[in-house]
């Protein structure tokens, strides 16, 4: 055990944090890691009970499970160390789902009889009806939810219990339970995602041909349609979506049966139990099977790099809230206020997904700096899972929540929209098209628009407004059907690659989507993008209060 404790102890994430472990309180579980927040969790019950130990009775024990070669009972500062049930008890179904698929394949080998399965498979029905309904207590001298559902089936149903683990060890059963457990926690996630995806399309509908500045650097760039970018975050969570399915078919594989680490010499079908649980098929190797922890490192890594793409959706929008852009006014119902501050509106659940990439990204370290150990990572594995779902789970719920609760404002993006020469680059193509006739390089067609936007800056002008003759003496291949290139909406209109920001080419991108998202779109109300830019230029020298049309 010592050993087997100091490997976790000499990770560079217990070094670097120690510090700040000894000096802040954990209170806020986003100040550490999970998995070091388990490690704290453990000392500090320790302190509390060594103090009063001498003046604590010490009570009966229950024997162990697996206590027959032991003369003495573990100590109250050993148990509480090593338990696992304050979290691994969220596992109770799919232990109770294994163990059933475990009776039956038993019973059907003729290891039990079909009178000793079915009162398994009642008691088991007894115990989840129980824990379902707040009813069943929970051990921790019983160590974890695997022994406490045992120990809780014997209590029930006597003897035909204690031949459940027949060809069984905790280590595959442990491993079954967690695996069926992320199975089902990838369609969860999953099911997140497509939810945001929704959102996400919903909302470029309801904003058809709306052009904003486009940037690179947090410097004007190029003009693009908003659409376009909000299926940037819906392609990019497809990804996510892609990797958690891969992530799922290569966990898919059943470990029960394996035992210990050597399989078994009783006639078990490990066939009839993979099937039985959903499984693909029977993991091959009986070490492998036991061992491997591959699928939880790809969980975690999937789940942060969701959590990756989540904040610079965040980072996007808090800018754009901000006076500064001003391009988004989120609703109250998702909006915070300051405690001293009574005119602040905060897009605050955006600042906390800074925190929740951090603790993901925290998790997956130091994780995968011991996947080796898989006797250590029996317990070890499961907590961080845990944790990094809950995140991962409540960032998509809130991201889905503000797609759903903010408005664009079309006045002051309108407004936006002629500094920084969004139409440069356009123009640049325009002479690139020319170049067929007159032999221009891009080069010399990139150096021949630099210098017409310096030309622009100390005119204090935008290109569109220069004479032809201005451009004329930049270069002689500029015709009067330049200006066809030039202003932010001509630019868009002369995009037509593939997968570009170009009306049609969005136009095709968003029916794709809102066909593969079921998504109806003579059920919504859309926004008429062209009657409210009329409205805009009606109003253009007035303030009517258009913010947010």
């Amino acid at each position: 055990m010592e050993s087997l404790r100091s490997s976790s102890l000499q990770t560079p994430f217990f070094s670097s944090q120690s510090t700040v472990l000894s000096n802040k309180s954990v209170s806020n579980p986003r100040t550490i890691s999970p998995l070091m927040h388990r490690v704290k969790s453990r000392f500090e019950p320790l302190r509390c009970t060594t103090s009063h130990s001498s003046e604590t009775e010490a009570k009966p024990k229950e024997t162990k499970l697996w206590g027959g070669r032991f003369e003495d009972s573990v100590t109250d500062i050993v148990e509480k160390f090593t338990e696992s049930i304050s979290f691994d008890k969220q596992l109770y179904k799919h232990d109770i789902m294994g163990s059933k698929a475990h009776a039956s394949m038993l019973a059907e080998q003729g290891l039990i009889s079909f009178s000793d399965r079915d009162s398994i498979l009642k008691g088991l029905d007894e115990i989840e009806r129980r824990i379902e309904a707040g009813e069943f207590v929970w051990r921790t001298d019983r160590e974890d939810v695997h022994m406490n559902i045992e120990a809780a089936l014997t209590d029930l149903v006597g003897e035909p219990a204690k031949k459940l683990h027949t060809a069984r060890s905790r280590n595959d059963q442990v491993l079954t339970d967690f695996r069926l457990w992320c199975r089902d926690a990838i369609d969860r996630i999953i099911s997140s995602i497509r939810h945001l995806q929704v959102a996400l399309v919903k909302l470029a509908l309801n904003n058809e041909g709306l052009i904003i500045p486009g940037y690179t650097h947090l410097q004007r760039a190029q003009p693009v349609l908003l659409q376009h970018l909000l299926l940037a975050y819906v392609e990019q969570l497809d990804r996510d979506a892609g990797r958690l399915l891969d992530c799922r078919a290569r966990l898919n594989f059943c470990p029960l049966g394996a035992c210990a680490l050597a399989g078994t010499g009783l006639p078990i079908d490990r066939f009839m139990t993979s099937e039985a649980l959903g499984f693909t098929a029977p993991m091959r190797n009986s070490i492998d099977a036991v061992s491997d922890r591959d699928f939880v490192l790809e969980f975690l890594s999937a789940n942060s790099i969701i959590a990756v793409h989540l904040s610079r959706i965040g980072e996007e929008w808090v800018l754009w809230a901000s006076e500064e852009f001003g391009f988004i006014t989120p609703s109250d119902s998702v909006s915070t206020g300051s405690s001293i501050m009574p005119q602040k509106k905060n897009p605050d659940q955006w600042n906390l997904f800074e925190e929740s990439l951090l603790e993901l990204s925290e998790t997956w370290l130091p994780f995968s700096h011991c996947a080796k150990d898989f006797l250590l990572l029996i317990i070890e594995d499961k907590e961080p899972s845990f944790d990094s779902v809950k995140t991962i789970t409540g960032m998509l719920e809130v991201s889905a929540e503000f797609a759903q609760n903010i408005t664009f404002n079309y006045k002051r993006i309108q407004k936006a929209l002629p500094a920084g020469y969004l139409d440069a680059t356009t123009l640049a193509d325009y002479l690139v098209k020319k170049a067929r006739y007159f032999g221009i390089p891009f080069r010399t067609s990139h150096d021949i628009v630099g210098r017409s936007v310096a030309l622009c800056v100390s005119k204090n002008c935008q290109l569109q407004d220069l004479s032809l003759e201005d451009m004329r003496n930049l270069s002689p291949v500029f015709d009067n059907d330049v200006y066809e290139f030039l202003g932010v909406e001509n630019a868009v209109k002369k995009f037509s690659s593939y997968g570009s920001t170009g009306f049609a080419c969005v136009a095709d991108q968003l029916d794709d989507w809102a066909a593969k998202l079921e998504i109806n779109k003579s059920d919504m109300s859309l926004i008429d993008v062209a009657e409210t830019n009329e409205l805009l230029q009606s109003f253009e020298n007035n303030d009517h209060g258009l913010e947010g049309i």
